[in-house]
């Protein structure tokens, strides 16, 4: 009887060890994956120290305690927890991608398309094409107000966070900008889930010139014999696919396994099975805007063209020819997370939908694709349009309903209010430990000095 009760107490031991090394193992990549990513693109794209980065940006959960080298000739990251290990290289053009086995010597051979650059000089052409601010005294705001609100939002670590960056944008002008001191307006900031309205923008450009149809089936061959052959590219832009998915960030879920783990993020989102019928439940995917990426690509069927599409077509015909928009391994731009643009940048995207897709004079996004964005879409509550948040359901309780936004993880922002002709961006490590900003207040205040 001992003999049993030893055995079976081992057998449980023993169960117990498979399952929390299976467990671990899952979420080495993750924990590894993080820390190499994210340190790369902020040392070789942001130009910041790397004692500063794991300061603030991994000095969190597990992800502190990796072991993280930075190889400033070669241009990679490795970053090392118990016996995972993940690595991060840098590519021009490309960003930073975390390569798997042996795919960094492939990598290294793909090179960006040479002449994206614009013709103009940011520090010599006027805004906002341009750096050059205008001089002229700027009517309708409290500027004083404001730069109290900038500086206890920046200095003090006013309503409940820490940001980098702060930037007001009153009909057309920045007319207030504040940065912590180790940041400047050339800093790139990462936009995290913000990449998706911009993913937004690409799908817009690409209705224009009649290379997408939204509205018809998505074009995934898998997907022909079962119910997912119904799918949209609208679904995915509107959260509404119906497929499988976890989007928890704390976990080994489907959206960490993508970003650490896999080299082809639309492939494996793809793979999903449906949970619900397509365009029936509003379900907030990371997956669903790199399926996007990956069809924007297949539609345009040439890579160099592709590759182009961003800086070409987007960046540089809104000013902010300096953004990288990252891809993953196999070369698809990660539109649900990956994006690094200045603070003025952002304000650049935001005065594009505040002028209707039109940006200098020119017109960039097809007519109505504005009001199309900014439709609640049915189960979002107010909460959402086509990869833009909206403040339908009151969220923001202090700004107009008619608000729309960017919102990506770490609390950065991008806030459109139409009928104030302005736009507020907040960008950094935003939150303080445990603490959610409270934008609402900040919004509340800002809209106090607009007379």
């Amino acid at each position: 009887m001992k003999k049993k009760i030893i055995y079976s107490i081992l057998v449980v031991f023993l169960a117990g060890l498979t399952v929390g090394a299976f467990y671990i193992n899952s979420l080495l990549p993750i924990i590894t994956g993080y820390a190499a990513k994210n340190l790369a693109s902020a040392v070789f794209i942001s130009g910041r120290d790397q004692a500063d980065v794991e300061a603030l940006d991994l000095n969190f959960s597990v992800i502190r305690y990796t072991s993280n080298e930075v190889d400033t000739i070669q241009k990679k990251v490795t970053s090392r927890f118990l016996w995972g290990k993940s690595t991060a290289i840098y590519r021009d053009g490309f960003g930073c991608t975390i390569v798997h086995g042996d795919e960094e010597e492939t990598l290294q051979r793909v090179v960006f398309p040479s002449g994206t650059k614009p013709d103009y000089n940011q520090d010599s052409v006027s805004w906002p094409l341009g750096d050059i601010l205008p001089g002229k005294i700027i009517f309708g705001i409290d500027l004083a107000r404001l730069g109290q609100i900038a500086d206890n939002l920046i200095g003090k670590d006013a309503y409940n966070g820490h940001a980098f960056a702060f930037v007001v944008m009153h009909k057309g002008i920045p007319v207030i900008e504040k940065y912590r001191p180790e940041f400047n307006q050339k800093t790139r900031f990462l936009s995290w889930s913000m990449a998706k309205s911009f993913t937004n923008a690409l799908a817009g450009i690409l209705v224009q010139d009649g290379k997408l149809d939204i509205n018809k089936p998505a074009d995934i061959p898998e997907w022909q014999n079962d119910d997912r052959k119904s799918i949209s590219i609208n679904n995915l832009l509107q959260m509404q696919s119906g497929l499988k998915w976890n989007e928890d960030y704390g976990s080994g879920s489907d959206v960490n396994l993508m970003l650490h783990r896999e080299s082809d993020f639309a492939a494996y989102v793809a793979g999903h099975q449906l949970k619900s019928a397509p365009g029936s439940e509003w379900y907030y995917s990371s997956g669903s805007t790199n399926l996007v990426s990956g069809l924007i690509r297949k539609a345009i069927n040439n890579d160099d063209e592709y590759f182009r599409l961003a800086p070409e077509r987007l960046f540089n015909r809104i000013g902010m020819p300096d953004a990288v928009f990252e891809a993953d391994a196999s070369g698809t731009l990660v539109g649900s997370s990956y994006i690094y643009a200045t603070t003025r940048d952002y304000a650049r995207f935001a005065l594009l939908y505040l002028q209707d897709g039109i940006f200098n004079g020119e017109r960039i996004l097809p007519e109505g694709w504005v009001k199309y964005t900014t439709t609640p879409v049915s189960g979002s509550d107010g909460a959402y349009g086509s990869s833009f948040w909206l403040n339908g359901n009151k969220e923001f309780p202090d700004a107009p309903a008619n608000m729309f936004y960017c919102k990506g993880h770490d609390g950065q922002r991008i806030f459109i209010l139409p009928e104030q002709q302005m736009a507020v961006v907040i960008l950094g490590y935003s939150p303080k430990p445990d603490h959610v900003m409270d934008f609402n207040s900040l919004l509340r205040d800002i809209l106090s000095a607009v007379r």
